[in-house]
């Protein structure tokens, strides 16, 4: 089995981290691989900067399904850029870890509350509750106020920083988990835990265990209705590659 790891930001040491962190997880046999785009943010920390990732991931896809052998994909940036594009462009299971981390915090407590990297990527978090359904899971949404990037250049300000608001959230918001808001924290998760006393959940290895479950129950992407391959049509300009993509047929 071959998972890709997909950081949608550009900083290969984030990259690195979270490929470390998904392979001390993954089930023997399981293959991981990590990549970036070319081109695009060094960190995401905005709608615009997801905007311009999600063309990244859709072009990492891509990558991945001309190289071939790969079973499924995990998108690791907890906005979830480009997640459904990405799915039209593959029949491999295509996970964002945002969803991930939901799903799997709700099988271990009724509540939890999301502990992110700043303030405005938190609203980013509650379109995404709202879009996936898990709003009324979702205590709170707590912002440890510090930069992507600060994850990778100042670990140990930025550990304290996030324990402190997990902390917040165990002893003011009634829950029994956390969801960290971000991939950059895939190699906190145990010693989070360890500090706050709660079960921490962290969208890189949830999306990990969804994928490798996925493919072992040989569930792919469905062709059928909106995630169908996109129809073939000109793209003009600096995507004027994308006119040449080599895609099966739509249905429609």
């Amino acid at each position: 089995m071959h998972i890709r790891l997909i950081n949608p930001n550009t900083t290969a040491a984030m990259t690195e981290t979270i490929r470390q962190a998904a392979d001390k997880l993954a089930a023997p046999g399981t293959l991981i691989s990590a990549t970036q785009p070319e081109a695009g943010p060094v960190s995401i920390e905005s709608h615009f900067d997801e905007a311009v990732s999600a063309v990244g991931v859709a072009e990492e896809v891509l990558k991945g399904e001309r190289e071939g052998g790969i079973d499924a994909y995990v998108v690791a940036c907890f906005g979830d850029p480009g997640l459904l594009a990405a799915r039209e462009l593959t029949r491999a299971p295509v996970i964002g870890i945002a969803e991930a981390a939901f799903h799997m915090a709700t099988l271990i407590s009724t509540r939890f509350s999301i502990v992110t990297t700043l303030g405005r990527t938190g609203i980013i978090a509650e379109h995404l509750l709202e879009q996936y359904g898990f709003h009324h899971h979702c205590r709170r949404i707590r912002a440890a106020e510090i930069p992507v990037l600060d994850l990778e250049d100042h670990p140990d300000a930025a550990f304290s920083r996030i324990v402190q608001e997990c902390c917040r959230a165990r002893d003011e918001d009634g829950i029994g988990a956390i969801v960290l808001g971000c991939g950059g924290m895939a190699n906190l998760t145990q010693a989070i835990s360890h500090e706050v006393g709660l079960p921490v959940v962290e969208g890189v290895s949830a999306g990990l265990k969804l994928a490798e479950s996925l493919v072992g129950l040989g569930l792919q992407t469905s062709k059928y209705g909106d995630l169908d391959y996109p129809r073939r049509k000109t793209f003009t300009g600096k995507f004027s590659d994308f006119s040449d993509l080599t895609l099966p047929p739509t249905r429609q």
